[in-house]
């Protein structure tokens, strides 16, 4: 195989993908974090800022994408998430693969895609994380977000694939509903099954 392995970890709202994700860059393991790209792309000065402005007018300020305004705007109109994803993309694919080129040495690297069996498939990587919680622990977490409500929290599951399901296409799956040691555990014993298949 030329170049690092390449793992895609995924899981729903709430279910501790960053968190996990943190884990695998404590033990040395490269992390492109696909959400991060975006907010450096919106965020103030950001490279997007001026298209998705013209885009959706008065989303944007001095800070960048604001993501109140933005979010209505898109959630729940098909035409323009679309819009919004053909802005986006391209973008987070080019600093994806700068980082690619940056860690061509790295045995393995790590790609955090929330949604990538819904948007992109699993092509592209060559094993499939995903990290999973109760529906209570996942509600739970969510709910205590920000501005979130039961009905939002509805929508956007309503927009991602089972959890269930995901876990029947996962190679791995990383529990969170348990104490974080134990979490950490499973994450070393994963990299130390990825490095042994690399043997």
């Amino acid at each position: 195989m030329t170049g690092p392995m390449i793992i895609g970890l995924t899981g729903s709202i709430g279910m501790g993908k960053s968190t996990v994700a943190e884990m695998f860059a404590d033990e040395g393991v490269p992390v492109f974090d696909a959400d991060a790209a975006v907010h450096i792309l919106q965020g103030p000065g950001g490279a997007l800022v001026g298209q998705i402005e013209a885009l959706f007018p008065g989303t944007t300020d001095e800070n960048g994408v604001d993501r109140q305004k933005l979010g209505p705007a898109v959630l729940g109109n098909l035409e323009a998430l679309k819009q919004l994803e053909a802005v986006i993309h391209p973008a987070v694919g080019a600093m994806r693969e700068s980082f690619l080129k940056e860690n061509q040495k790295a045995p393995m690297i790590l790609f955090d895609i929330p949604l990538l069996f819904e948007k992109t498939g699993a092509g592209g990587v060559d094993h499939v994380i995903v990290v999973s919680a109760t529906e209570d622990d996942q509600r739970e977490r969510v709910l205590r977000r920000p501005g979130m409500t039961v009905e939002k929290f509805e929508k956007i599951k309503s927009l991602q694939m089972p959890d269930e399901e995901k876990r029947k296409r996962a190679d791995f799956i990383i529990n969170t509903s348990q104490p974080l040691d134990e979490t950490r555990q499973e994450v070393r014993n994963t990299i130390e099954k990825l490095k042994a298949s690399l043997a």
